[in-house]
This record gives structure tokens, C-alpha cells and sequence, in this order.
């Protein structure tokens, strides 16, 4: 590497990439001389146009930003031409970037993607993991290509997913393993070497589409496990949902437990008590132990037994 600060452009947008732009911002002999995000979107009751995470980290940080629309148009391109950066970092940034953005930069551009590749490429792979019932998961730092999450890996690492892992939790803690990994990645440019690129096998590929919020509805013909897992990984967003004797509500935690109920439809209330709200399922018995109901807060499900006495079915 030579004797002056490597240029770098960082692009992201959400919460997930701030670690990495932090690990950046941090890294010896590297100057990020711009910050690439997407365009302010409406948030919130006013509909305002609100910044991004990471566009008010840059700002705290004093690194300009830019917010093209698309970097397919010629004046985009120029724009980042203009930067003379030697290497760009892609993290959830939520464009794509065309052929002849990844060509610019001389080093590429790196991609911190949160899955073990080639394992769920695509927009979702944090929760698609837990909802599959994967035993583990991680981040893969990736040089780009034109194709979807198909570059060679650079370097990679992996976690457990617990029992008692939300896609809330899952997601703070590759955040944070996604910025040592490419803090890993920038050490060794400034050592003045490549980290080696490994290309992804044929096998095991997978696709992690984007969530919808269409998939929030349980449906309690699957198993409950399944079920399970599907209110964990939908933590914090979309949030599963149920109609519970009647009325629609928020399911934010909820325990598979084994035993059949043979002669009840799927979704049956079965039991409720102090200890949980018991619906069946296809091979056992949804426990729900944490609702919202509309317009209210999360609460634990004695408390809305408590508000619902008439569902009170056992000790």
C-alpha cells in the first residue's frame, strides 16, 4: 500500500451498516471521502422525509454525502468518478450498483453480506436463517460482481443461532460481526496484501426473498416449531399476527410444545392460563406468550388474559 491514505466510499443506509462504516472510519491509512446512501424517505405520523442512520452518522462524522436515486444514469457515474476512490464498501445499501460503478474503484468493491454464502443470498438473510431453523449463520465479506450476491469471499464468520434468538437480536449481532470482518479485510490492505478470493460453490445456494408483510399471518396448519420460528425471525418487523378466539392481534413470543390435538382446527384456543395461550397446530401446540393487541403495547399473555377472562380455560 503506499504511503498515503487509502480512498474509500462507504455505502449504506440502515442501522445494520453503521458498525461497518464506524470500522472504516476508524481504520489506519484510510480516508472515506464519501458516503453513499439512499434518498430521505417519509417516516412517522407527518410523513416527513427523515434521513437514514447511516447519512446522520456521516454528517456526525463530517464526511459528505450523496443521495442519487440511481447510479445507472451518466451523472451519477461521473460523480463517483470524480472521486477517485480506490476501494468502495457496499453495506445494505439498497441500490444496485451497474457494471461500470463496480469497475471504478481499483481495488473493486466489497460487499459485507450477513449470511454464509452461498447460503441465502438476497435481501433477507438473517431472517430467512431463523425461520428455516439453520443452525448457525455469520457474514461474508464479498467482492462484488454483476450477479446477486455470486462474488468470490474474501473472509468470513460464523455464529450460533440460539433458541432465543429474534431477528432483532440476529441482526445486532452480525452488524457487529460484519465490521470485524471488514475491519479484518482493510488490515490487510494496509499490510499491502488482498485478503484471498475463494468463488462460491454450485451447491447449497439459496435465496432469502424480501419480507413482506403478507407473511405475517401464522398459519397454524404448519408445525409449531415452524411457527416458532417464524414469530422469532419476524422480530422486530413484520411481526407475526394471529386471530386468538376472535380477535386479531400481535404475536411477539410465543414456545412450540409437543402433544396433538387431534379433534381441533388449526388455531384452536385450547388452553389459556397464566402460564400461556395454548392454539393448536398440525403436530402440537403453539404457546403464545407475548401479545399486542391494536393499538395497544406488547404485554405478556397473563395480562391479556387478564383484560379477556372470558378465555381463561384451565388453571
Amino acid at each position: 500500500m503506499s504511503d498515503r491514505p487509502l480512498r474509500l466510499v462507504f455505502a449504506g443506509t440502515p442501522a445494520f451498516a453503521l458498525p461497518c462504516l464506524e470500522a472504516c472510519l476508524h481504520a489506519g491509512d484510510v480516508r472515506v471521502v464519501a458516503v453513499l446512501t439512499q434518498p430521505d424517505r417519509p417516516a412517522g405520523r407527518g410523513r416527513r422525509l427523515q434521513a437514514g442512520p447511516v447519512k446522520q452518522a456521516a454528517r456526525t462524522a463530517g464526511v459528505p454525502v450523496l443521495q442519487p436515486p440511481s447510479l445507472r444514469t451518466r451523472e451519477a457515474q461521473q460523480m463517483l468518478a470524480a472521486l477517485a476512490a480506490e476501494l468502495m464498501v457496499v453495506v445494505a445499501y439498497g441500490l444496485i450498483l451497474p457494471r461500470a460503478v463496480l469497475a471504478l474503484p481499483r481495488l473493486g468493491c466489497w460487499n459485507v453480506h450477513a449470511s454464509l454464502l452461498p447460503r441465502w443470498r438476497g435481501a433477507a438473510p438473517i431472517q430467512r436463517a431463523l425461520a428455516a431453523g439453520d443452525a448457525e449463520t455469520g457474514v461474508c465479506l464479498m467482492r462484488m460482481e454483476a450477479g446477486l450476491d455470486t462474488g468470490p469471499v474474501l473472509l468470513r464468520a460464523a455464529t450460533p443461532i440460539g433458541p432465543e434468538d429474534t431477528g432483532g437480536s440476529l441482526h445486532d449481532r452480525l452488524a457487529g460481526l460484519g465490521a470485524q470482518v471488514l475491519a479484518a479485510g482493510l488490515a490487510h490492505l494496509r499490510a499491502g496484501t488482498l485478503p484471498p478470493a475463494q468463488p462460491q460453490p454450485a451447491a447449497g445456494v439459496t435465496y432469502a426473498h424480501k419480507l413482506e408483510k403478507s407473511e405475517a399471518a401464522l398459519d397454524f396448519r404448519c408445525g409449531a416449531l415452524a411457527l416458532e420460528r417464524q414469530v422469532r425471525a419476524f422480530d422486530p418487523w413484520p411481526v407475526a399476527e394471529a386471530a386468538i378466539a376472535g380477535e386479531h392481534v400481535r404475536i411477539w413470543r410465543a414456545q412450540a410444545l409437543p402433544g396433538t390435538a387431534p379433534h381441533a382446527a388449526p388455531g384452536t384456543l385450547l388452553r389459556a392460563s397464566a402460564a400461556g395461550i395454548d392454539l393448536a397446530c398440525a403436530d402440537g401446540l403453539l404457546r403464545v406468550l407475548e401479545v399486542q393487541r391494536a393499538g395497544g403495547r406488547r404485554i405478556a399473555a397473563r395480562d391479556y388474559l387478564n383484560a379477556r377472562p372470558d378465555l381463561r380455560i384451565g388453571p
